[in-house]
């Protein structure tokens, strides 16, 4: 895709906020497992930052979605996982079916808050028996005059501790399980929600929570478009939330490719530079070529997006690659960091630890890879993609 000066202006305006902002606080925030969400995120709304590809009538800068894509992919430049996933989550995945469905009231009450940046949003679908598998969740959304009771369990929420409202799927019907669901804005303040923080292997700076839904009560109003139609609009996301996350690995995995230069250059054993030792300097030009070729498949998938295609197959792609490729980045680089790899602080450690999520959140691997055979017709019972 061919960048325009304006994103170009846009990437730097978003770099110099991470340069200024967010990397000099990073080892701070991730030793006591939290950033200020709140604070962060009202300084990203002063600049238009949370809204890139939402009407202006609600606060937004009413660009196209590669614009949002080009603050995702420079959000990799943090020198943490957590922080830009839970950005990431606020900006396409929580918010994009409530800015392409949402009444203008549900608009006005959720979105231009979060797009100024005065709430945290968080989306609320996984839960204990079942992350991936969506058509399978528990929690209902029942009934009762105007208003829908909420009862259920949710988990492994990104914000969760910190956010405002939660955009939730729940049952609201005993219909056929991809008919059944509805997509429904939820206050966090409501009474009858409980928060239990979860504690994790990487991703220390962001918070992540079980949510528990007891008899909750909002409007039927509350329901994002039409009843029933949740999961179909969760499956749109879906497409935005995995172009998010493949674009986003794009900078830090070049920065690892980077870092491990430096440091190998710098580093001598037997006399000479690891950097000099032909298997080392190879596997790096082989991991540098595979970043770039994730780069052309993110970049072409948010072309086509953008234009109007559904990109189902080529985002499920991208998102299979960039989280098979940020592991193998991470452990090959921090193999060439020796003892210096397997400190807590180092980056490339960090990224080993964060970046194994990307393999599971938003889709598992393997979820991906039926998503690409049932396109592709290689599944019992499909036919050839067209």
């Amino acid at each position: 895709m061919q960048l325009t000066p304006e994103h170009e202006e846009l990437r730097r305006t978003v770099r110099k906020f991470v340069d200024s902002e967010i990397n000099p606080h990073v080892n701070d925030w991730e030793e006591h497992e939290q950033f200020p969400s709140h604070d962060i995120f009202k300084k990203l709304g002063n600049l238009g930052l949370l809204g890139i590809k939402y009407d202006p009538e609600y606060g937004g800068l009413g660009l196209d979605f590669s614009y949002s894509m080009v603050m995702a992919e420079e959000m990799g430049a943090v020198e943490c996982g957590g922080v830009p996933m839970a950005i990431g989550v606020h900006t396409d995945m929580c918010t994009p079916a409530l800015n392409r469905f949402g009444s203008t009231q549900l608009k006005r009450d959720y979105l231009a808050p979060a797009i100024a940046g005065d709430v945290v949003g968080c989306i609320a679908v996984s839960e204990p028996g079942g992350g991936s598998d969506v058509a399978s969740v528990k929690t209902t959304a029942r009934r009762d005059g105007d208003d829908l009771i909420i009862n259920g369990t949710k988990m492994w929420i990104t914000n969760g501790m910190m956010a405002d409202w939660c955009c939730l799927l729940a049952n609201t019907s005993e219909g056929p399980a991809h008919k059944n669901k509805s997509l429904i804005m939820v206050r966090m303040d409501t009474p009858g929600i409980e928060r239990q923080k979860i504690d994790k292997l990487g991703m220390n700076s962001s918070d992540t929570a079980q949510l528990f839904f007891d008899d909750v009560r909002v409007p039927v109003s509350n329901i994002i478009g039409e009843e029933g139609a949740g999961f179909t609009m969760q499956m749109l996301q879906f497409q935005e939330e995995r172009l998010w996350a493949a674009v986003n690995s794009i900078t830090m995995l070049d920065g690892l490719i980077d870092k491990t230069i430096e440091y190998t250059a710098q580093r001598k054993t037997f006399g000479k530079p690891v950097l000099d030792n032909q298997v080392v300097h190879f596997r790096l030009a082989e991991l540098r070529t595979e970043v770039e070729a994730l780069r052309a498949l993110t970049w072409s998938a948010i072309e086509q997006y953008v234009a109007g295609a559904d990109v189902t197959r080529l985002a499920s792609m991208a998102k299979l690659k960039c989280g098979r490729l940020t592991r193998e980045v991470a452990d090959s680089c921090l193999q060439y960091w020796g003892g210096m790899g397997f400190t807590r602080e180092n980056p490339v450690s960090r990224a080993y630890r964060d970046g194994r999520l990307a393999s599971i959140g938003g889709g598992a691997d393997e979820i991906m890879l039926g998503i690409i055979c049932k396109l592709e017709g290689t599944l019992p019972g499909t036919s050839n993609r067209k």
